[in-house]
């Protein structure tokens, strides 16, 4: 563990653990093994016995107000589960300090292969690379084919007025923790607010639906068993949830972001590939899609500015942020394209 664990205290989680989940017959100390990290909240792999589960807790350090809502993303998923199984079934909700300096969340463990910086080694071929392209973009479609009326999923969310409101917060996110002036932002936000568009699509949007979130069966590539990191999904426009997923999709080419780039790999499929296969399984409309990518690629840069942000003034002392400058603005330049060139996409 490194040192910013020492704010967790782990006897304390284990007699928590062990009392509220019935595992006082489990012999043998607990175990607990982070997962690799990425950008946001932090997740761990505890083993108490023959147990296994998964703890997700927020950042360490001081947060954006309302962020990492441990709580939100809990109930999200007891909902979600219910109706879509392959979202981890939640256990228990934590918020004693005594236990840890911020609240958590205990859930079920999902097993499979994850795709983050590689492919596992028996799966790197051109035809494998298209059936996970093709799985892949596939489960949007079945996800977003959940009727969240039916499902009583509409209380997650205010679907009126939805992409306004992403779009007039995620700017006022950005400008409020810049640090490197670039110019030409402001003419693209000014384009991002006036060009809104009319959408009374509703469908559960899970926000954040890229490649590494996914869990793939080990010995079956076109299998997804589990969809992961539910903490910012709501209800609104689908084109939304497909755009953010493909502006994570980083392709041959692409300039550095910052984001994982294994799909950039010859065999997988283009952003354009997985925009068509969408439109043709789902049925919709995808002729304003210029516009949504526009407005993920705007949004992921400014996810990514508010932990450079944090860096820069010294409340997070991670490495790894210290060039996510050179990300932010290729992202911002991808935003850009997406605007103004109508052939982008």
């Amino acid at each position: 563990m490194n040192n910013q664990c020492e704010r967790i205290n782990w006897n304390r989680l284990e007699e928590f653990l062990r009392n509220k989940l019935n595992l006082m017959n489990e012999e043998g100390d607990m175990v607990v093994q982070p997962f690799t990290s990425g950008y946001s909240n932090l997740t761990y792999k505890v083993q108490i016995g023959t147990w296994e589960g998964v703890l997700r807790r927020p950042p360490f350090g001081e947060l954006p107000k309302k962020a990492h809502d441990m709580e939100r993303e809990y109930k999200l998923l007891k909902k979600i589960h219910a109706v879509y199984p392959k979202a981890p079934r939640p256990l228990l909700y934590g918020d004693d300090p005594k236990i840890m300096d911020k609240h958590f969340y205990v859930m079920e463990l999902k097993k499979g292969v994850v795709i983050d910086h590689s492919l596992p080694a028996h799966w790197n071929s051109l035809t494998i690379k298209e059936e996970i392209s093709k799985a892949f973009i596939q489960e949007l479609v079945d996800l977003h084919r959940i009727n969240v009326y039916q499902t009583k999923l509409d209380s997650l969310g205010k679907p009126g007025g939805f992409l306004k409101r992403q779009v007039n917060g995620w700017i006022q996110r950005y400008q409020q923790s810049k640090t490197d002036d670039l110019p030409f932002v402001e003419k693209l936000e000014n384009w991002l607010m006036e060009n809104i568009p009319n959408s009374t699509d509703v469908t559960i949007i899970h926000n954040d639906f890229k490649l590494n979130n996914i869990i793939f069966h080990p010995d079956d590539p076109t299998q997804i068993t589990a969809v992961l990191d539910w903490e910012m999904s709501t209800i609104g426009d689908p084109l939304f949830d497909l755009a953010i997923s493909l502006a994570y999709w980083t392709e041959e080419g692409d300039e550095e972001t910052g984001l994982t780039a294994v799909t950039n790999q010859s065999g997988f499929w283009t952003r354009k590939d997985l925009a068509i296969m969408y439109a043709k399984e789902s049925g919709r409309d995808i002729s304003n899609l210029n516009y949504y990518l526009s407005f993920a690629f705007y949004k992921i840069a400014a996810v990514l500015q508010q932990i450079y942000y944090r860096y820069k003034i010294g409340e997070v002392k991670d490495e790894r942020f210290k060039n996510l400058h050179v990300g932010i603005k290729n992202l911002m330049l991808q935003a850009e394209k997406a605007a103004y060139s109508p052939s982008y996409l």
